[in-house]
């Protein structure tokens, strides 16, 4: 009270008075602000990079309307480097207003909580200090370090200096308000007139600090957007990131990641949830067991306009996946092994007799007892495939089966017999036929253990590459290839390696009826028009039947001397290996001529052919894995090398597997790694992929195209084991997991497996879906990357709703 009487007399007292007392509690700040920043923080344990980076951050977060009161301790903290407090001078902590809001009655309230505000403020910035330099070691490391920690430890402790940063800032913005309340009149006394050129000079650095650190937010989203780039750019930039000032790009950036990776998994977290929730229904569909999404789909078939060219027999996909489960036959058994299935199958695994009681008189199946038998396989060979088979060797010995031909398409396979029995002559088939009236026919080929899948030549590409295919055969498929320009030879063309061939065994080759005879002429002049070559006909005088077989050119001679243009040439635009919806066109693809081109040679005889990268690869070429080409060839099969050993490991018995699908094939080296086991491997390749498929086929072995947001055109229960390397976690953005768990829950039959590699968060939610499928975890090491379940024969009592 003595203070505020003595103003009353002397103005020069109370000015003298009142000063000294603003001197004294600065000093007395001061003095406490070196004590306890000396006792947090030693200088000597920390170098003057992480000093300067710290201020950097600090300073990001002060808004350029400073104060100048603001701005004179920053400057006395800049001018004091080797002092590491100095980073601590505008950042007293996060404390409410009360706390450090002044007090007449106790003048010495302000230096006490100004002292245990710093204190504080310096114990925060010390713990994400030492989580910054966690991170920092964890992302220069890399690969190429021998610390090793799991993932979740990573995320966790991005995660923490995430947070501890975003804190400090708001903390400074905060206080530097509080502090300003709190000193009150110094500020009249100190920042009365105009600022000081030490000012305005603190304030340009604030600036730049600030400038500096958004150029870094902005090149680090930059670099988060493209982390998946492969290849020497990538190389480059981490090398960048390694040297000098890049540090402090290349732990924001790892914050950035961290920030999306919580994003994501707090995303996840709440699909948790929902899986754990998830009821499953039967599909309430007129095509009950055998039901196959993308064909069976009513009411996008009521909408055509045509059925002309077979669209009804296409795929129309449901615009929302189904979520159902199938049913399954009542006395469903476990499938006939290998190479038994061939002959006979179980009668109630697909309980159809009407091909039997059609086709019945040409071999193609047999009622017998509990069984389906194949005593034959076709209209064309009702005496056995293998004759057949050497038959067409016998008619053009340079097919060379199992050396010169290996990978073959068959169009409208029937129940499958001839590329069953391609199996004795080293031969893989990739048949179709459609969903039509011949009744499960594609079914019977799966169920026996032979490749194929439900598809028609109609208005749309085949989902194949170009020029993959050594041998495409027609055994009486009854397509009309002579209609329409010829585009659907025209079709084959696209799809057949040039200088393979075209083994058409149809009527029209060997009767004389009027209509035979009239189609006979018509392929004729289409066969000459397009330049194949009629090598031979041949009739078999076992089955009697005759066989003509045409050769694809090799070179654009026989294109250019046309008297006439038609077929037309493709344009120069036309991808001929675009085939995902495309519509079909008539026209004629080049040949590449280009020795480097794929397609301009022959690939290596078989098996030469599986283990070498093609010869179109080269080094100029970039993998998937960011390798050169051939490198990341020969990495991807030697990483495949001991699955089998692996595999077996983790609890499958391979006596029970036949028909295999890798549903994220990329160069093949599963399938390639499962060549002495009797099984086959379907290799997919997913359409928003790398095109690795026509690697694949260069190999000697075979693929499709496809989407797994969609259901794949193969019937139920059809496949012992399915196979997915990284492929749910990329799926997750574009479509439900529920619809591909239902999805892979349809194509797998009872008693299959499906293994899954992929991080630990995404096996975490099929793990969830497996369970309340009712599958059996027969191998779960999730945070290793992998887990391997069993199908069960459970199937939920309640119907979907129409």
């Amino acid at each position: 009270m003595a203070l505020f009487k003595s103003r009353k007399r002397s103005s020069s007292t109370s000015y003298v008075s009142t000063l000294t007392i603003i001197v004294f509690i600065t000093l007395c700040v001061f003095g406490v602000w070196m004590l306890t920043s000396n006792s947090v923080v030693s200088p000597q344990t920390q170098s003057h990079e992480d000093t300067s980076t710290r201020t950097a951050i600090d300073t990001s977060a002060t808004d350029d309307g400073l104060s100048s009161s603001q701005e004179v301790p920053l400057k006395r903290d800049k001018t004091r480097k080797d002092t590491p407090a100095a980073v601590f001078g505008d950042n007293p902590g996060h404390l409410p207003d009360d706390a450090i809001k002044p007090d007449d009655k106790n003048p010495n309230t302000d230096s006490q909580q100004l002292q245990t505000a710093l204190s504080d403020s310096q114990l925060s910035e010390e713990s994400s200090l030492t989580l910054k330099e966690q991170v920092n070691v964890l992302h220069e490391a890399g690969s190429d370090t021998d610390i090793k920690m799991s993932e979740p430890e990573k995320v966790q402790i991005e995660a923490e200096a995430e947070a501890l940063d975003e804190n400090k800032k708001d903390e400074g913005a905060g206080a530097a308000e509080n502090h300003e309340q709190s000193i009150g009149e110094q500020q009249d006394v100190e920042t009365q007139g105009s600022k000081t050129e030490e000012d305005e000079a603190n304030k340009e650095q604030l600036r730049e600090d600030k400038g500096a650190v958004e150029e870094t937010k902005k090149v680090q989203e930059k670099e988060a957007l493209n982390e998946e780039q492969p290849g020497e750019e990538l190389q480059k930039r981490k090398v960048e990131k390694k040297g000098g000032k890049k540090k402090k790009k290349q732990w924001a950036t790892q914050v950035a990641q961290s920030q999306k990776e919580n994003k994501r998994q707090n995303v996840e977290s709440n699909t948790d949830e929902k899986l754990e929730a998830h009821t499953w229904y039967l599909c309430n569909v007129t095509a009950g067991e055998d039901y196959i999404p993308c064909l069976d789909n009513e009411k996008a078939l009521k909408l055509l306009r045509t059925t002309k060219h077979y669209e009804h027999r296409e795929r129309h996909c449901p615009q929302n996946p189904p979520t159902c489960l199938v049913p399954i036959p009542k006395g469903y058994k476990t499938p006939i092994q290998w190479p038994a299935s061939r002959d006979k199958i179980w009668y109630h695994n697909v309980p159809h007799k009407k091909l039997a009681e059609v086709k019945g008189h040409q071999n193609w199946v047999k009622v017998s007892g509990e069984f389906l038998t194949f005593p034959g396989g076709g209209t064309q060979f009702i005496h056995g495939a293998l004759h057949y088979i050497d038959f067409v060797q016998q008619a053009e010995p340079s097919i060379a089966w199992g050396k010169r031909t290996r990978v073959i398409l068959d169009v409208g396979c029937g129940v499958g017999s001839f590329g069953g029995f391609l199996f004795d002559r080293d031969v893989i088939a990739m048949s179709f036929a459609p969903k039509d009236e011949h009744e499960a026919q594609v079914q019977f080929a799966l169920e026996r253990g032979i490749p194929a899948i439900s598809a028609v030549m109609g208005s749309q590409r085949l989902p194949f590459p170009s020029r993959v295919f050594d041998l495409v055969h027609c055994a009486r498929c009854r397509v009309p290839w002579h209609l329409d320009g010829g585009m659907l030879l025209l079709e084959l063309n696209r799809v057949l390696r040039p200088g393979g061939y075209f083994v058409w065994s149809a009527t029209p080759v060997y009767q004389k009826l009027e209509e035979d005879v009239e189609i006979w002429n018509q392929m004729t002049s289409l066969t000459k028009s397009i330049c194949w070559e009629l090598v031979t006909i041949n009739k078999d005088g076992l089955n009697k039947v005759g066989a003509a077989v045409y050769r694809k050119p090799t070179s654009n001679e026989c294109y250019e001397q046309r008297e006439q243009n038609e077929p037309p040439l493709c344009k120069e635009d036309d991808d001929p290996n675009a085939a995902w919806y495309v519509p079909l066109q008539a026209c004629i693809h080049k040949v590449p001529v280009d020795k480097a081109e794929r397609g301009s040679k022959w690939p290596a005889a078989w098996p030469r052919r599986l283990q070498n990268p093609p010869y179109w690869l080269n080094n100029s070429q970039t993998g998937i894995y960011g390798k050169p080409a051939p490198q990341d060839f020969a990495a991807d099969n030697a990483r495949w090398k001991n699955v089998v050993d692996e595999l077996t490991s983790a609890g499958i018995t391979w006596s029970n597997v036949r028909n295999v699908m890798d549903m994220r094939a990329v160069y093949g080296g599963f399938a390639a790694a499962l060549r002495d086991l009797p099984v086959w491997v379907f290799n997919v390749v997913n359409v928003d992929a790398p095109d690795t498929l026509p690697i694949i086929y260069e190999r000697g072995l075979f693929g499709i195209y496809h989407d797994w947001c969609e259901s794949f055109s193969t019937y139920p229960r059809t496949y012992d084991l399915l196979h997915a390397d990284n492929l749910f976690s990329k799926l997750k953005d574009r479509c439900k997991l529920v619809a591909v768990m239902a999805e892979v829950d349809r194509i797998i039959r009872p008693g299959g497996n499906l293994i899954i590699r992929d991080e630990p968060t995404t096996l975490g939610e099929v793990e969830t879906l497996l369970k309340s499928l009712h599958w059996e975890i027969i191998f779960n090491k999730i945070q290793e990357g992998m887990i391997c379940a069993k199908r069960g024969k459970w199937r939920p009592d309640s119907l979907a709703s129409s």
